[in-house]
């Protein structure tokens, strides 16, 4: 039974990727919530800060200012209230050592920053199912 009325929260810097990523997100049935923070740092405060409840996915890009994606995930997956959130990362490249990072950490997916609003609109399909299994 595919879940439904999620809340993701996406860390992204960049506006416009933020924009449409946020928009397919919104478009998405399956996602009731989606919060957008810009970089790493805010992704912790989100987190950390007790009025917000916890999300059901994070979605973090991996290149950001303040603190990067890994940064962030290193303490998410380290804090016993936040670790079984399922955690995806994207990224507009595979850079191996960030890949193996995010193994290491556990991330549930590590996803290309895709060039298409099309691509962009698998990433809800693909972290939908992941966290299925």
């Amino acid at each position: 039974m595919p879940q439904k009325n999620l809340h993701i929260i996406i860390a992204e810097d960049d506006e416009d990727d933020a924009d449409v990523i946020s928009e397919i997100f919104n478009n998405n049935p399956s996602f009731a919530k989606v919060s957008l923070v810009a970089n790493g740092e805010e992704l912790l405060h989100f987190l950390k800060n007790a009025a917000n409840a916890n999300p059901d996915v994070i979605l973090t890009d991996i290149n950001m200012p303040i603190l990067n994606g890994i940064e962030a995930l290193q303490e998410i997956l380290n804090h016993n209230d936040l670790k079984n959130i399922p955690c995806f990362v994207y990224s507009t490249s595979i850079n191996p050592s960030y890949k193996q990072k995010c193994d290491v950490l556990g991330v549930k997916g590590y996803l290309i920053k895709p060039y298409s609003y099309e691509a962009f609109a698998e990433i809800p399909k693909t972290i939908l199912s992941s966290i299925e299994e």
